[in-house]
């Protein structure tokens, strides 16, 4: 017999990618303001070596 209401799994697989795609945002983030905040470091140590 098929299941009445909800379809099964829907929302603990709704809420799992949620988090999952939060996880992936947060450390694509955190990777691209450290390579932002290394360039910036570059750029500062190259200005102080031509002066």
């Amino acid at each position: 017999m098929a299941k009445k209401g909800r379809a099964k799994n829907t929302r603990n697989k709704k809420l799992h990618t949620k988090l999952l795609k939060r996880k992936k945002n947060k450390v694509r983030d955190a990777k691209i303001s450290t390579k932002e905040r290394l360039k910036d470091i570059i750029k500062k140590h190259q200005e102080q070596s031509e002066n």
